[in-house]
C-alpha cells in the first residue's frame, strides 16, 4: 500500500504562490464513491472521518524546472508559500507535487489561479448559500449528508446562473474569468464532495478554503460546526492578500455570515461592492436587517433574498451583470 497524496486549489497574486494538500498513510478503504445510495454512502462520508494522516512526510513542489522540499504538519496539511517570478500568465495554471515512498515517486497534479488586478473577487459560503444543506436543524443536515448521495443533493434555484454570470461580471471574452473562492466551516474531509458537487452543477471553478481536518468519528458528528473564526480569518487572508481586486460576498442568514460580512467591510472599506445574503426561514431577521442597512450607510450594495432570481435582479440594477 502507497500512502494518498491530495492537492487543493491553490492560487498566486502578482508576486506570491500558494497551494496546499495533505498527506495520509497507507489505506485499504476504498476511496469515496458518488454513486453510492443511502447507508453505502453513509459508511463513504463516515469513512471520511477516519482517516489517518501521515506528519512530517517529504513533501516536492515542481517549479520552475526545481523541486522546492517540504515536510507535513503534524496534521499531514503541507502548504507551498514561494514567491512568483514574474510571468504573464493569468487564469488557471496548473501545478504539479510529488512524494517519495520506498524509492517510489507518486505524483499529483492541480491547479492554481492567479488573478488579474482588475478582476472581481467572489466569495461565497457554501452551505445553504448554494448547497441545500438545513443548517438550522442539525440532525437533518447529518441525515442529508450520509444518506443523500452527491447526486443527490440540491441547489437553490437559478443560484448556478446567478454565479456563472458574476464570473464573467466586467470580463471581456468567455476565456477571462474572475476569481472565485468557496469558504466554509465544513473540514477538508469533504474537499472532493464539494468540488464534485460544484462541477455537477456547473458551478464556476473556484479555489476552496476549508476548516482543519478531522481524524475520528467524533468529530464527524461537529462536521460545519463551532466556531466561525476560521472563515473570518479566510476571508481576511483573501483580502490582504489581493488588495486590489473589488470583492462580492454571498453567504445566508442561518448562522454567523452576516456578521463576519459586516467585520470584513469595516476593516476594507473600499474593497466591497455588495453583499448578497440568502434568507433560509420564513421571516427576515431584524439583527441581519440592521446589519445591512449599517453596510448601505458604508456604500456597500446589499441584498436580503429568498430566491437567487431576486439576487440576480440586484445584481443587474446596480451593474454587476448585464
Amino acid at each position: 500500500m502507497k500512502p494518498i497524496l491530495k492537492l487543493y486549489r491553490g492560487y498566486a497574486n502578482e508576486q506570491e504562490l500558494i497551494v496546499m494538500g495533505h498527506v495520509f498513510k497507507p489505506t485499504r478503504k476504498k476511496d469515496y464513491d458518488f454513486r453510492k445510495k443511502s447507508f453505502k454512502n453513509a459508511t463513504s462520508i463516515i469513512s471520511l472521518f477516519r482517516i489517518k494522516t501521515q506528519s512530517n512526510a517529504d513533501v516536492y513542489l515542481d517549479y520552475k524546472n526545481t523541486k522546492i522540499h517540504t515536510k507535513t504538519l503534524i496534521d499531514g496539511y503541507f502548504k507551498f508559500c514561494v514567491p512568483l517570478e514574474k510571468t504573464e500568465s493569468y487564469g488557471w495554471i496548473d501545478y504539479q507535487v510529488s512524494i517519495i515512498f520506498e524509492n517510489q515517486i507518486i505524483t499529483t497534479k492541480e491547479s492554481y489561479i492567479r488573478p488579474k488586478k482588475e478582476n472581481l473577487g467572489i466569495i461565497s459560503d457554501i452551505d445553504d448559500t448554494f448547497l441545500v444543506s438545513y443548517s438550522l436543524n442539525p440532525f437533518k443536515k447529518l441525515y442529508f449528508l450520509l444518506f443523500k448521495n452527491v447526486n443527490s443533493r440540491k441547489v437553490y434555484d437559478d443560484v448556478v446562473p446567478h454565479y456563472q454570470a458574476l464570473s464573467f461580471s466586467g470580463r471581456n471574452n468567455d476565456e477571462e474569468q474572475n476569481a472565485f473562492f468557496y469558504v466554509s466551516s465544513s473540514e477538508w474531509n469533504l474537499y472532493r464532495f464539494i468540488v464534485k458537487f460544484t462541477e455537477i452543477h456547473q458551478f464556476p471553478k473556484a479555489v476552496l478554503l476549508l476548516k482543519d481536518i478531522k481524524t475520528s468519528l467524533k468529530d464527524f458528528f461537529w462536521t460545519g460546526r463551532g466556531g466561525h473564526n476560521h472563515k473570518f480569518e479566510k476571508i481576511k487572508h483573501i483580502l490582504e492578500f489581493y488588495p486590489n481586486l473589488k470583492y462580492i460576498l454571498l453567504g445566508d442568514d442561518s448562522q454567523q455570515d452576516p456578521l463576519l460580512y459586516e467585520a470584513i467591510c469595516k476593516i476594507f472599506p473600499v474593497s466591497i461592492k455588495a453583499v448578497y445574503i440568502r434568507k433560509t426561514g420564513k421571516c427576515e431577521k431584524e439583527k441581519v436587517i440592521k446589519i445591512l442597512k449599517n453596510l448601505e450607510s458604508m456604500n456597500v450594495a446589499v441584498c436580503y433574498f429568498t430566491n437567487s432570481s431576486e439576487a440576480i435582479a440586484h445584481s443587474k440594477r446596480i451593474g454587476l451583470i448585464s
